[in-house]
């Protein structure tokens, strides 16, 4: 790195520190400015090169779990950032890591890259490996249609040069096979097509014949069994555990023959929510869920794999430029599961309370404050359990919230 983008770098950092802004992507913004093969130059030498991981939904989980199982299995993981998914976020990142160790020793760099951004990360770094999750509706205002969503990861996939990974089940990414590229696939059995929502994962349409390298087969609670084995997940849900197929799938085509199938069954039993996504913080001596929620299939499948009735709800809908806008997507979704909310928050609580509404869902309380709502959620009810479902600016909100009440109970 030359030393005047280091010094800038450097600045930046600061500034972002001083300002209270944590994990600020501005370092990254001053290094592709005034070093562009920064990021080209410092991940080429990498041993496994670059793994993406990419898709409308479970990036985050995904990209730690196959972050986790290379960990365990003997690799130096580099990866991003929670929200660091564009790449100056990634930059700022690597800079990071050079500042507090003086080098950049790793063997693979695993990185979740949201579906338009992994574009421009690819101009720059043509990946080894990619994980294709998904490719399902979104809010409108992002990229409007799923068709160009998946077009920017057939992008990806032309430019990665070792493997792709594909969810079978998904017909759209049939769009993504193309030319001689070497591709892998995860998916589920056919017995479980009805614990997945119509427009998440579909059959393919491709008269191809397809083999999926690792099968979800049995979901049991949160015991699940796979092709290759079983194990116990501590993530909820038919979304997480076709995920961790995901995973899985591409952790074997890394490894290639050094994949020992029970080692990473087992590691992945110890692999924890991340960070917003089903994360549960302990007030009051109970468990608070954190579900974070962004358009209408995630959603569905989020509130598919709650079935505690005793588990009290609350729901926090913001519509900032990081949650995207357009709240449209909830009139796609099925609450009809939830039976009753005790608490709606954030900015659009009001349009949230109106959806309930309309599906005859009781609601206890409607307020815009987070922070007032968070209280009266956790005060007022005496059940055993608590859930959240929260879009990200509100999840960020709520967790700092829930972290600062759980500090106290542990001082006291």
């Amino acid at each position: 790195m030359k030393n005047i983008t280091k010094i800038a770098a450097r600045s930046a950092k600061l500034l972002t520190k001083a300002k209270g802004s944590g994990g600020s992507a501005l370092p990254g913004l001053v290094i592709e400015k005034l070093e562009p093969d920064f990021l080209s130059r410092t991940l080429a030498n990498l041993p496994h090169g670059v793994a993406v991981v990419s898709g409308t939904n479970g990036k985050t989980t995904s990209t730690k779990t196959v972050v986790e199982l290379l960990t365990t299995a003997g690799l130096r993981v580099f990866t991003n950032p929670t929200g660091s998914n564009f790449t100056r976020g990634i930059a700022s990142a690597v800079f990071c890591e050079i500042e507090k160790s003086g080098s950049f020793h790793f063997d693979i760099a695993v990185l979740e890259l949201d579906e338009a951004h992994a574009v421009h990360f690819v101009n720059k770094v043509a990946p080894r490996y990619f994980l294709l999750l998904n490719v399902l509706p979104d809010q409108l205002d992002r990229f409007g249609d799923v068709n160009t969503t998946a077009g920017f990861l057939k992008t990806v996939a032309k430019e990665t040069t070792n493997g792709v990974v594909l969810n079978a089940n998904d017909s759209l990414l049939n769009k993504v096979r193309s030319g001689d590229k070497v591709v892998h696939f995860f998916g589920y059995d056919s017995n479980l097509t009805k614990l997945f929502s119509p427009d998440n994962e579909r059959p393919s349409s491709d008269n191809k014949p397809i083999n999926p390298d690792v099968v979800l087969k049995k979901i049991s609670g949160k015991k699940v069994v796979f092709n290759i084995g079983e194990t116990t997940l501590q993530l909820s849900g038919a979304h997480n555990a076709l995920n961790s197929a995901g995973a899985l799938a591409l952790v074997k085509v890394i490894l290639g023959r050094e994949f020992n199938a029970k080692k990473m069954l087992r590691a992945l039993s110890n692999v924890k929510p991340a960070f917003g996504r089903g994360e549960v913080i302990s007030v009051n001596g109970k468990p608070v869920e954190l579900v974070l929620v962004k358009n209408s299939a995630g959603c569905r499948m989020s509130l598919a794999a709650q079935n505690n009735e005793q588990t009290a709800t609350m729901i926090a809908i913001n519509d900032t430029p990081s949650d995207g806008r357009d709240i449209s997507w909830l009139w796609d979704v099925d609450f009809t599961a939830l039976k009753n909310v005790a608490c709606v928050s954030g900015v659009r609580a009001y349009d949230m309370a109106l959806r309930l509404q309309h599906d005859n869902i009781a609601v206890g309380s409607i307020d815009t404050n987070l922070r007032r709502s968070l209280s009266r959620f956790i005060s007022d009810n005496s059940s055993s359990n608590f859930q959240i479902y929260c879009t990200y600016s509100a999840m960020l909100k709520l967790r700092k919230y829930l972290g600062l009440v759980a500090q106290v109970e542990k001082a006291l």
